[in-house]
């Protein structure tokens, strides 16, 4: 008999909180920094625009000084059950100062939708986000917001998207079916073949780098690579970087990950 704490363990290969030291202190701190950023934003800050009818269905913009060279969208994670684009306006500082717009849209979450549901959300999102910026749009996310960011790259969506740069995304969801988690996803075998990045091409014309923290969980690390393999596109393990940490350097106008955004 295998015992119950052995390999493999679905829940704790998606556990990311709990390999991580101080985890619970993480979202009081992306909250109050991303609070402090809005604040400081001024009229530079165009919040909760709608781009559907759902109380979730809003984006908040932050413009640079200049006229915009583009727009980033930033999609947030939370295994498709938490957070809200409120908690991290501060991400968008490295773009900003390139003089890119950048654009973070909710959705709405598990159980309340399925995740196809979501991907139609975000895509909605981008289309109302292109008729209000003009110029590129990259999408970058971070774990199920990777996912969703990955989407917006997959043949099978249309929306006017140049660049995916997906960070730590869940690119097959398959494993997830054997998760706890599965009670508020309901994935079944149909949407996880519909909604898994990795079995789609990517969309001709859309460019894509799979970035992943180089300390994250295993199973991110597959996922990383595994979409980058069968995009046949670079992916870049950030060293030192954990899940929690990696989405730090968007803050930085002259990290790598920022400039693999703002890359031709």
């Amino acid at each position: 008999m295998i015992p119950p704490y052995a390999w493999p363990d679905p829940d704790r290969d998606h556990a990311n909180g709990a390999f991580i030291a101080e985890a619970d202190s993480y979202p009081p701190a992306w909250a109050a920094v991303a609070a402090a950023f809005r604040t400081n934003a001024g009229d530079r800050a165009h919040l909760d625009l709608p781009y559907g009818p759902g109380a979730r269905e809003c984006f908040d913009l932050f413009l640079p000084a200049r006229q915009p060279a583009g727009v980033i969208v930033f999609v947030h994670g939370g295994y498709w059950m938490a957070f809200g684009r409120e908690s991290w306006s501060h991400l968008a500082a490295g773009p900003l100062s390139w003089g890119w717009a950048v654009a973070m849209p909710s959705y709405t979450l598990a159980p309340a939708a399925r995740i196809s549901q979501m991907t139609a959300e975000i895509a909605a999102a981008c289309r109302a986000i292109a008729a209000e910026v003009p110029g590129p749009m990259v999408v970058t996310g971070h774990s199920a917001g990777g996912h969703l960011a990955a989407r917006m790259g997959c043949a099978d969506v249309d929306v006017p998207v140049r660049r995916v740069v997906p960070i730590s995304p869940l690119a097959e969801l398959g494993p997830l079916m054997a998760t706890k988690m599965n009670a508020a996803l309901q994935l079944d075998a149909a949407e996880c073949a519909a909604e898994s990045p990795a079995r789609h091409a990517l969309r001709k014309g859309t460019s894509a780098h799979v970035w992943v923290g180089a300390q994250e969980r295993p199973q991110f690390l597959m996922q990383a690579r595994l979409l980058s393999e069968e995009w046949d596109c670079p992916w870049t393990p950030d060293p030192g970087r954990h899940h929690f940490d990696v989405i730090d350097a968007l803050a930085d106008p002259h990290s790598p990950l920022v400039e693999s955004l703002l890359e031709n």
